[in-house]
């Protein structure tokens, strides 16, 4: 069982609902802030939010979310949020990058054939064990020391951001990032 979210991140506001609904109900598009979970929140009657504010909605008394209607699916995404999300995440990965380091640093294989690195898009068994050489060395200090060391390595930030869109998109049968 997951750790229930204490705060989210909007992503979109939408004061009138989803268009072509027939309900006009506010609706907010939002993302979890600790398990990366895409949520659809109903705002209180009169509030307005805005995309990148943060707001609680967790089991105290929550001054500016009603309710959490439930999880959001990729597709109900709106444009807006689609663009805050992948800003959202460039700055998650930025922001926890000790985190992802750590991840390099201490990736085992998942069975005899897979790897948890390779589920990263572009690394493949070759940067994977290159990858694994160069951290028995010296443990990686940051992703741009995985980079300089690792030659022709993928962007690791951005592999990282690419695996956690992939895995808030469609169900993966291994998550390595979100909850």
């Amino acid at each position: 069982m997951t750790e229930k979210e204490d705060f989210a991140i909007i992503l979109d506001f939408l004061p009138y609902g989803y268009p072509m609904t027939g309900k006009m109900t506010p609706i907010a598009q939002a993302i979890g802030e600790k398990n990366l979970v895409l949520l659809e929140l109903a705002p209180r009657r009169g509030v307005a939010l805005q995309p990148k504010e943060k707001v609680y909605i967790g089991q105290d008394k929550r001054d500016k979310i009603y309710y959490i209607i439930g999880r959001l699916t990729k597709e109900k995404l709106t444009e807006t949020a689609k663009a805050q999300l992948a800003e959202f995440i460039d700055n998650f990965v930025g922001e926890q990058e000790k985190k992802f380091v750590d991840f390099f640093n201490n990736a085992q294989a998942i069975n005899t054939r897979l790897h948890q690195l390779e589920l990263l898009p572009g690394f493949g068994k070759k940067h994977t064990q290159e990858i694994m050489n160069a951290r028995e060395e010296k443990l990686f200090l940051s992703l741009e020391d995985i980079k300089q060391r690792v030659k022709n390595v993928p962007d690791p930030k951005k592999a990282i951001e690419k695996r956690i869109l992939e895995e808030l998109s469609e169900r993966q049968r291994f998550n390595l990032f979100v909850k």
